[in-house]
């Protein structure tokens, strides 16, 4: 990226400034994407712990895989999640705040015994399914602000930085030189002029 700037004053106050503030922006912007991926892999690996912990229940129930047969389709039905937004390292994420469920009416005197345990089942099973997809979601959400927060440190610290660097020094440089020539073309107008005024009062004198 180039730096566009005037070899002037003006604009070297302009880069000054410009290149303060992406300085003390960097530890910020620094600290910011080590939160970020420290939040990015607790997230994946609840996700993770939940999607193991629903295996663990799948696994669990397998003796009831023959039951589920008598089982009516449609006894319970998921009708709504609520979900909340919460802050993590400045970014908004969803969280899961209940899960509402419609339990169709059943006789418990004519159905199997464990109707009822098999909705209980189904709840816990939905839960973990459901929470460890909002944990999928907060991690991708934190990811694509950790990216874009790399992005920008990297902008910083190899790119603007440096050239800003590199166009204060620039012009520094063009105003010394500037300066000397303005010193120096003095200089020689001041020993003309001396001459010059020696030269008449010799004539002066003859």
């Amino acid at each position: 990226m180039a730096i566009k700037f005037q070899y002037n004053k003006t604009s070297l106050n302009g880069l000054t400034k410009q290149l303060k503030m992406r300085k003390s922006a960097l530890p910020t912007l620094k600290n910011k994407e080590s939160a970020l991926r420290l939040e990015v892999r607790k997230a994946k690996e609840r996700s993770e712990k939940l999607i193991e912990d629903l295996d663990a229940a799948l696994k669990k129930y397998d003796y009831l895989a023959a039951l589920w047969n008598e089982f009516e389709p449609g006894l319970i039905s998921i009708t709504d999640v609520d979900l909340t937004t919460v802050k993590v390292a400045g970014v908004k994420t969803p969280e899961l705040l209940g899960i509402h469920y419609e339990i169709s009416e059943f006789n418990a005197f004519t159905k199997p015994a464990w109707y009822v345990d098999g909705v209980a089942i189904l709840k816990e099973l939905s839960r973990l399914g459901i929470e460890s997809e909002v944990y999928k979601e907060k991690s991708r959400i934190l990811d694509y602000q950790r990216r874009k927060t790399t992005q920008k440190v990297n902008l910083y610290e190899k790119v603007q930085i440096p050239g800003y660097q590199e166009a204060i020094r620039k012009i520094k440089r063009y105003m010394e030189d500037e300066e000397n020539l303005s010193k120096a073309a003095s200089k020689i107008v001041k020993s003309r002029h001396a001459a010059e005024e020696a030269e008449e009062e010799a004539r002066n004198d003859r």
